[in-house]
C-alpha cells in the first residue's frame, strides 16, 4: 500500500495532475525541501503547481524502501531551470498516516534549492 502511494504520487507529479497529486496528501501535510517548508493543502498546491509550471520536472524512482508508516525513495529528477536542462539525484523520506502522505523531507544532490 505505501509503495503504491509513493509511486502514485510520482506518477501524478510526472503527469502534472495536481488534483491526483493532492489526493495523496493528508490535510495538514508538511513538505520540506531545502530551506522551504510547505504546510497544508493550500501551500502544497502552490508549491507543486509552481514547480510543474516553472521547472517542468520528471521524476524516476531508482529504489524504494518501505517500512511501517514510512518510505525512502532514491529518485532522479530531470528539470529545466533558467532555460537549462538539469539532472539531479534526490532522496525523499516520507511519513505515511491513514493511507496518505503526512510529511516528506526531500534532499537534492548538492543543494535542495534549485537556484544554488
Amino acid at each position: 500500500m505505501i509503495e503504491n502511494l509513493v509511486r502514485a504520487h510520482v506518477d501524478a507529479f510526472n503527469s502534472r495532475d495536481l488534483e491526483a497529486l493532492m489526493a495523496g496528501f493528508a490535510d495538514d501535510a508538511v513538505w520540506i525541501t531545502g530551506r522551504s517548508t510547505a504546510r497544508g493543502r493550500a501551500e502544497l498546491a502552490a508549491l507543486f503547481s509552481g514547480a510543474m509550471d516553472g521547472l517542468l520536472p520528471t521524476l524516476t524512482v531508482q529504489s524504494l524502501i518501505v517500512g511501517e508508516g514510512r518510505a525512502a525513495a532514491e529518485m532522479v529528477e530531470v528539470f529545466t531551470h533558467e532555460g537549462v536542462e538539469r539532472t539531479d539525484h534526490i532522496a525523499g523520506f516520507y511519513v505515511i498516516e491513514d493511507g496518505r502522505i503526512a510529511s516528506a523531507k526531500i534532499y537534492r544532490e548538492g543543494s535542495a534549492d534549485v537556484g544554488e
